[in-house]
């Protein structure tokens, strides 16, 4: 596994700051917020491409690459996979995001508008293949030598946790033997914040930045729009046994869904989230009565809250209150389409660690948002089967399972 997160440059610093409860939420630096009702962003701390990569090469990327290959060069190290020894034509790469160069596109237009009727001399070259949504995907596959099948996914903010599952179903096919999988994201600027201000959908919670993301809580009034990747080595268990891999988890359900019902708005009885999570356990032949944890989608606006808490109640019943469900993005904010697979990310070290990191901020209760969503606080809790949730516009609804695994 490789991350890029708001509060962690790295695997370590992300798991550490996840059981501390350490916000990476702030008051945007890397552009001006002047006249804008939202100030409170995401952004990454002290990233330098250059130290994954070739300066030349990162000038001809869109941040949204720079941090994809940043997050796959560290899961590539941590599985420790030799790719001179491998055939690479079995090797492939599957990326979610959720708008791709979405900054360098907003910055291009700029540049353009400002040099009038120089404006078309001064388009680079490299402008197109920066920001077109597929680049993070084969961008890594470039980097990596990766020859087997390369994909892209675009579904909003359930882009990562699809990618991750179609992944799945690659290596299920015998399509290939390893797949790089994960989302990636990087459109933080004036004009992206100004954009999603405009749909009321986030924080306004300027005075208290590291407080402005609250899911479950009363007083949440939207999510904080953040960057930053998330890259797992995916691998068939054959394969991952013959080189001895370190294995930390097994992905064992998959599932998709759509609301059909708006673009931005969820149900609000969670009929799509349900739908999803109990496919994707079906998937998985699991019980909803298996599930210890789920990491859930949480993005800390009123309706996504409601609707997925109503959707657990429904799937779960009984038990669902005696699952602990936590928020990733109380601490990180909604990193997009790369929300999934860091949240992913954080599933498995819960479930390696035997600890459920905390939805932080979670201060006043609310009467529709009932479960327990480990309030502030890590908690000690054995996960043996757990799933994340993610769920984005257009009514995108994705469910992975992750079992632990056991050495035989």
């Amino acid at each position: 596994m490789g991350v890029v997160a708001p509060n962690g440059n790295d695997l370590a610093e992300y798991w550490d700051s996840l059981l501390e409860g350490r916000s990476g939420l702030g008051v945007a630096t890397s552009f001006d917020t002047t006249g804008l009702p939202v100030k409170v962003v995401a952004e990454l701390k002290h990233f330098d491409a250059r130290n994954f990569m070739d300066f030349k090469e990162a000038k001809r990327m869109a941040r949204f690459s720079q941090v994809g290959i940043a997050a796959a060069r560290m899961a590539i190290e941590q599985s420790g996979l030799e790719l001179e020894k491998e055939d690479r034509t079995l090797i492939g790469c599957e990326v979610g995001t959720g708008i791709g160069g979405f900054r360098e596109i907003a910055e291009e237009i700029e540049a353009f508008t400002k040099a009038g009727d120089k404006g078309p001399d001064r388009i680079s070259p490299f402008f197109v293949p920066r920001v077109i949504p597929n680049m993070a995907s084969c961008q890594v596959a470039i980097m990596f030598g990766l020859e087997g099948p390369n994909n892209t996914d675009t579904t909003a903010c359930a882009a990562s946790t699809q990618a991750l599952g179609n992944a799945f179903r690659v290596l299920q096919r015998g399509d290939a033997t390893v797949m790089l999988a994960g989302g990636a994201e990087a459109n933080l600027c004036r004009f992206g914040l100004a954009s999603f201000a405009a749909m009321r959908v986030l924080s306004t919670y300027n005075e208290e930045p590291t407080k402005a993301s609250r899911p479950f809580d009363a007083m949440r009034d939207g999510f904080v729009p953040g960057e930053g990747a998330g890259m797992l080595v995916l691998e068939t268990l054959e394969h991952a046994q013959r080189r001895d891999a370190p294995i930390f988890a097994e992905i064992v359900g998959f599932a998709v869904t759509d609301d059909a019902f708006h673009i931005v708005m969820p149900e609000e009885d969670g009929d799509g989230p349900a739908r999803v999570m109990a496919k994707a356990l079906a998937d998985a032949h699991a019980e909803p009565s298996d599930v210890d944890y789920i990491n859930a989608h949480g993005t800390s606006t009123q309706l996504n809250d409601k609707s997925e808490t109503a959707a657990i109640k429904r799937v779960f019943g009984e038990h669902a209150r005696r699952i602990p469900i936590s928020s990733t993005k109380s601490m990180i904010g909604h990193l997009l389409g790369a929300a999934g697979a860091v949240e992913a990310i954080a599933t498995i070290l819960c479930m390696q660690h035997g600890i459920v990191h905390p939805t932080i901020n979670l201060e006043h209760p609310d009467p529709e948002c009932d479960l327990d969503y480990v309030p502030n606080a890590a908690r000690r809790h054995e996960i043996n089967l757990g799933i994340s949730n993610s769920f984005g516009f257009g009514g995108q609804n994705a469910c992975v399972v992750i079992k632990r695994f056991e050495q035989n």
